[in-house]
């Protein structure tokens, strides 16, 4: 058994194809991501990841819809969103599989 701490980690990541990180993996990432009231992530889109976002505490809006606490929000390829803390928020993130350099800033264009 070994302890780390997310606070050594970067930006909350913990498993995935990075480092550093507690398990090393392309087939997916995890991380916990902590927001404060007014953070905000412009628009972007994963090609190849879909990406699953689990609302632990807080309040987002996401595509102008408002998400709280135990919404899950499932993001396919492609898919544009934006993420707007309302506020301060804890976050789970799972992207599947784990791609490095998929972020694309922008919406998706067909």
């Amino acid at each position: 058994m070994t302890k780390r701490n997310l606070n050594s980690m970067v930006k909350g990541w913990f498993v995935g194809n990075f480092e550093p990180t507690v398990y090393q993996t392309s087939e997916v990432e995890v991380g916990v991501k902590e927001y404060k009231q007014g953070d905000y992530e412009e628009t972007h889109y994963h090609k190849i990841a879909t990406e699953i976002t689990t609302i632990i505490s807080g309040k987002v809006l996401m595509n102008n819809i408002e998400y709280n606490k135990g919404d899950i929000i499932v993001i396919q390829p492609n898919e544009s969103t934006d993420f707007k803390v309302l506020e301060d928020t804890v976050t789970t993130v799972v992207k599947i599989p784990g791609v490095n350099n998929d972020k694309y800033l922008g919406k998706y264009e067909h």
